[in-house]
This record gives structure tokens, sequence and C-alpha cells, in this order.
């Protein structure tokens, strides 16, 4: 029986942790061969050593679009192809009042949310075109999708990253390359776990304060995101285009929220508090 992906090709930005290492982990189990782009060196090198011959590690920056290039070249010449691009790198990037935000701190969080997107399409697309095939996925976040789930410059960014991933999804859908987005919800990684815990390593402790509230009782793990690229990069989507795919246990939709509602029975408030017809 042969996996999902089998000899397909793919790019994984951010690949080294979290959501983008275990989106490496499924892809190889499904066939795929992946070049691993990162700045973690150390657990790049060793994430690439443990899958063997199906992955291959790069130094990239996805700030700076000759990094990004590179990653493409690099699935070219290694494996001869590529069949999915995965922008998935990111950060948390600029935080606090916007009165008070640096420039610097917010044209950081766009060149590595939101121009490393472009430039990941872009590079994408020079080598999808003529080949006639490709998909390219991106990872946004709820906060791309809905204000308020985020600092403002992350807010920001991923919404601006689905609209260029909506954007493009139609011109690119003629070559027969399709553009799509995953939304994460509370995922554990990395990122998540340092701004619950203060411990980017602590990842239990994570997974259980972010489970108190989360909609089915527990957090999002990257295996969740991981099988959305899966569906995304295989056949399976092989009529999905232009499509942000929410994956967050309903939390997006303030599930939780709601239950204050719910719980209050069934009955009509009106105005003023009136209840009753």
């Amino acid at each position: 029986m042969t996996g999902r992906l089998q000899d397909q090709v793919a790019v994984i930005t951010g690949g080294a942790s979290g959501i983008g290492e275990e989106t490496a982990r499924l892809f190889v189990e499904h066939g795929a061969r992946c070049v691993i782009g990162d700045l973690q060196d150390e657990r790049g090198g060793k994430l690439a050593a443990e899958l063997g011959a199906a992955a291959h590690y790069v130094h990239a920056d996805v700030a700076r679009p000759d990094d990004v290039a590179a990653l493409v070249d690099a699935a070219v010449e290694r494996y001869g192809r590529l069949d999915c691009m995965f922008n998935n790198a990111g950060i948390l990037g600029a935080v606090g009042p916007i009165a008070g935000m640096a420039t610097d701190a917010w044209l950081r969080t766009m060149d590595v949310l939101l121009n490393s997107v472009f430039y990941g399409i872009r590079e994408a697309a020079r080598v999808m075109i003529p080949q006639g095939s490709g998909t390219i996925i991106t990872t946004a976040s709820t906060a791309g999708v809905r204000a308020g789930l985020g600092p403002h410059a992350y807010t920001a960014a991923k919404h601006g990253a689905v609209g260029l991933s909506q954007s493009v999804a139609n011109e690119l859908g003629r070559h027969g390359i399709r553009v799509n987005v995953i939304a994460p919800g509370g995922t554990v990684t990395g990122l998540t776990a340092n701004l619950t815990t203060g411990d980017p390593d602590a990842l239990e402790e994570a997974r259980q304060r972010m489970g108190v509230d989360a909609p089915l009782g527990r957090p999002g793990q990257p295996r969740d995101i991981a099988n959305a690229a899966l569906f995304l990069a295989s056949d399976d989507s092989a009529w999905v285009n232009g499509a942000v795919i929410v994956v967050d246990a309903g939390g997006e939709v303030n599930a939780t929220k709601n239950m204050r509602f719910v719980e209050m029975g069934s009955q009509i408030v009106q105005e003023a508090g009136r209840r009753g017809v």
C-alpha cells in the first residue's frame, strides 16, 4: 500500500519543530521527500538525519527572499521536482498597544509572517507553472480570519497571508496549482508553551493549561494541523482551491462563550432584558 504523497516532494518552512516538524514526519510516512527549512540548525539537522534519505535540512531565514528561493532550488536539485510548498514558519511578532509599537518590530513581523508567504508562493510558482501541477499551503491562524484573537501585527499579517493566498488561487489554478490556507487555533508548540508557561519546552504543562477552556476538552496538537496539511497536499483535496480550513475544534466560533446563553435555558430575551414574548 502506497502513501497519499508517494514520490512527491515538499518544502516545509519552520520545519524543525512544532507543526512543521510533525508535518515533515507525516509527509515522509506517506511517501514524500521533504526539504526542511529553518533557523534551528541542530534540531533541523537531527530531524533530517532521523528521517533518512527522504529528508534534507537547509538553513533558511524566510524573511530573506534568497533563502526561500534556495529552499525551492534544493528540492529541485536533490529530488527533481516540487509538488508542495508549505509556508509554515512563523513568530508571534510585535506585541503591545498600537501607540507604542516600534516600527522595526512591526516590519520584522511582516517580514516573517507575510512577506515570507509572498516569497514562498512566488518561488514555488516559478517551478510549478512549467510543471503544470502543485499545491501551495500556508499556515495562517484563526487570528487571520477574525480580529481579537492575537496581537495587532500578527493579526494584520495573518489576514494578509489569507488574502494573498486567495488572491493568487485563481491565477495559479489555471496552471494546475492549488493554493490553500490552514488556520489553526491554539496548538501546543514551543511558541504557545512559552506564552502560557514562560518555558518553550514545557509542552505538557502548556497542554494542561490550554485544555481548560478548549471546546473539545483538549488543545490542538501539531499532528492535528499536519493532518490538514496532508489533506491539502494530497489528491484527496483535488477540488479544493482558495480555501481557508479552520482547525481549532470550534474555538473560532466562540463555542465556550456561547455556552452561557445555552445554559440560560429556552427563552427569549428582548429589549432591556425583558424575557418572554
